[in-house]
């Protein structure tokens, strides 16, 4: 199963219509989507002029979004050159693998303890969306499914503590989740080993089992980082 997820072309970003929602927000979705997807590439310089007339919207705007991707760290300021897109690297990746497996564990077995039935229904339907996307064989796909399924764990915990801290994790590990999706080193073997892990976590949510809900999510974390680690090997240095 090959997973297609090149990257984007340098086409401009769209022009933010003008609509009730807060446009900060809008733009702010709209730079992290384009960070994530590899639009706008490491090391890349975010000019103000450029990106405000790409997209349609005030300098005051695009900069409070770019301080909210500074905090998300997916973007840093540079003396003398300004904004950028933040580099990876492999220590940052390993790193937040470790955290992500250790969250997501808990969040598992706190779902075990505090999901009603509905929460677990919600939970069976999100893995037919990644079993049905990774038949797709659409990484961008997959990448989205994911984040569904997780985020119905989430929300069977209860745990709104919880779910913010993993929601900011989410934002620093996105692009780490993306690459690892969408290299075309990626093992066909890892994408089989996701989604028997991801069936097992469910079942086991199912059976009420606390210990091997949390263990099994912290496995599939930590198998998830270890190909990533495997995949920066492919990666030209920074």
């Amino acid at each position: 199963m090959v997973l297609q997820y090149g990257r984007m072309s340098q086409a401009p970003l769209l022009k933010i219509e003008k609509v009730p929602a807060s446009l900060r927000q809008l733009v702010l979705g709209r730079l992290r989507e384009a960070i994530i997807s590899g639009h706008l590439a490491p090391g890349e310089r975010l000019t103000e002029r450029t990106l405000t007339e790409q997209m349609g919207v005030s300098r005051t705007v695009l900069r409070e979004a770019l301080r909210q991707l500074e905090t998300e760290h997916l973007v840093e300021v540079i003396p003398n050159k300004g904004p950028v897109v933040r580099a990876l690297s492999a220590e940052e990746a390993k790193d937040l693998y470790r955290i992500r497996a250790v969250l997501h564990g808990l969040a598992a077995r706190i779902c075990v303890e505090n999901a009603d039935e509905a929460s677990v229904r919600r939970l069976e339907e999100a893995l037919k969306i990644v079993i049905n996307a990774y038949e797709s064989g659409d990484a961008e796909q997959v990448l989205d499914a994911k984040t569904s399924f997780y985020d119905v764990l989430y929300e069977g915990t209860q745990s709104e503590s919880l779910s913010e801290m993993l929601e900011t994790l989410h934002a620093r590990i996105a692009r780490w989740r993306a690459l690892g999706l969408g290299h075309p080193k990626r093992s066909d073997k890892r994408s089989r080993e996701s989604m028997n892990n991801l069936k097992a976590i469910v079942d086991a949510v199912k059976q009420r089992n606390a210990d091997v809900a949390e263990r099994l999510t912290r496995e599939e974390d930590n198998q998830a980082g270890r190909e990533v680690m495997r995949l920066l090997a492919f990666e030209p240095a920074k």
